[in-house]
């Protein structure tokens, strides 16, 4: 059965970058489909927001403090074995540098943005699946189903499910970064752990062997914990627990809470290879998901639809849209972000960088606030010192023979 109302453009996927690109390009005038698999209020991870959004939060008429939301100064990184500690502020970034940002149950918040885009005029529909698309006669026709619908333009914003990717088989793999995590959720935390957690909002990211964890306080006296492997096949409840039990300051935090049930994700860290062609284009997760050490998956998908928008309105304005290379330039914008982020991961996940980056006795201040605007997501300025020493640290990297951000097809 084909459903041939004359859309536009058809989004599928309802997270924060399928209804940021619904909202942009339907405020623009265009008729705007976007069909999410799932029913909202669902539950998603990555529930620490970055600063880089704030801009785009304005443009939407987003308000956070409309939600149950947690007010983030910054990040501080632990190493419990050793002692180090360090805190970096947001408002000590460079100049421009957001200052905050909030930490927030993505149902609420991914319902709300979905809301946002209905208020601008898009058609958002929930418990609809898109299996495939095709590029046939000057349109997109998308299968659902026995249904088709068609438009002028598809966006794949389906997230770690990747439709385009897996349709093209364009998938390739990032080597050197996690690749599974498994986190829960504690409620019902004492108010003394409630009081600490809130004086500054930050995630804490917890330094364990081989991986990472992270501390994310929410709303409603929550805590959300998880630890992120570089190992394969070691994701366990066993795993889980030796990490949680070898760190007194969680132990301490939880005391007397609830635990929810354990929960599992893999396939971490890869790239789209094909991320565009002719009538269609990904952004978010779609195109390329970076280990989340540094919160960067909402950030980035936000941006990417913003950018796709940039683009994407005017060409169908003139009727170009067809153009197979119109989205060249959201690849290399968005390729620039994953080579930052991919080079400070890459140190991340070797000790001794580790120590020099993170946790150095006596830092040049420059450098620090350059460091500290990365961890706000701000990645395309041309003046951050910080970025400039660690991407001539990566390409030395790869001269030498050492690819810290190697992508593998599989």
């Amino acid at each position: 059965m084909s459903q041939d109302a004359p859309y536009d453009v058809l989004i599928a996927g309802g997270g924060p970058g399928g209804t940021t690109a619904a909202a942009l390009l339907a405020d623009a005038g265009h008729r705007v489909l976007l069909l999410e698999r799932e029913h909202f209020p669902r539950f998603h991870i990555g529930e620490s927001l970055l600063p880089a959004e704030l801009g785009l939060f304005e443009k939407l008429g987003f308000d956070a403090e409309q939600l149950p939301a947690v007010f983030k100064k910054g990040a501080d990184f632990i190493d419990e074995a050793t002692g180090d500690f360090a805190r970096y502020p947001f408002d000590e970034g460079m100049e421009g540098t957001g200052p905050h940002a909030w930490q927030v149950e993505r149902a609420p918040f991914d319902t709300r943005l979905m809301a946002i885009a209905r208020e601008k005029g898009a058609d958002c529909r929930e418990g609809v699946k898109v299996d495939s698309v095709e590029v046939s006669d000057g349109q997109v026709v998308a299968h659902v189903g026995d249904q088709t619908f068609r438009a002028r333009y598809f966006i794949d914003a389906t997230g770690r499910d990747r439709l385009m990717c897996k349709q093209e088989k364009s998938y390739e793999r990032v080597d050197g970064f996690g690749l599974a995590a498994i986190w829960t959720r504690y409620e019902g935390l004492k108010q003394e752990a409630i009081d600490e957690l809130l004086e500054t909002g930050n995630i804490t990211v917890l330094m364990v062997p081989k991986g990472w964890g992270w501390v994310i306080p929410l709303a409603g006296g929550q805590l959300s914990v998880g630890f992120v492997s570089a190992e394969k096949g070691v994701v366990t409840e066993e795993w889980y627990r030796e990490r949680f039990e070898a760190s007194p300051m969680l132990q301490r935090l939880t005391e007397g809470a609830t635990e929810g049930p354990l929960e599992k994700a893999g396939d971490y860290s890869y790239r789209n290879g094909r991320p565009h062609g002719q009538r269609w284009g990904c952004i978010g997760d779609a195109a390329g998901f970076l280990d989340p050490v540094f919160s960067s998956g909402v950030a980035l998908a936000m941006e990417s639809a913003d950018r796709l928008t940039d683009l994407l309105s005017p060409a169908l304005n003139a009727g170009t849209e067809d153009d197979p290379e119109l989205l060249a330039p959201l690849k290399e914008h968005m390729d620039h972000a994953y080579e930052v982020f991919g080079a400070v991961i890459h140190s991340f996940y070797h000790t001794n960088m580790v120590k020099n980056l993170f946790f150095y006795d006596d830092p040049d201040q420059e450098l620090r606030s350059g460091l500290i605007t990365v961890l706000a997501g701000d990645l395309w300025r041309d003046d951050n010192p910080f970025v400039k020493l660690i991407m001539k640290s990566s390409r030395r990297s790869t001269r030498g023979g050492r690819e810290p951000v190697a992508a593998t097809a599989s």
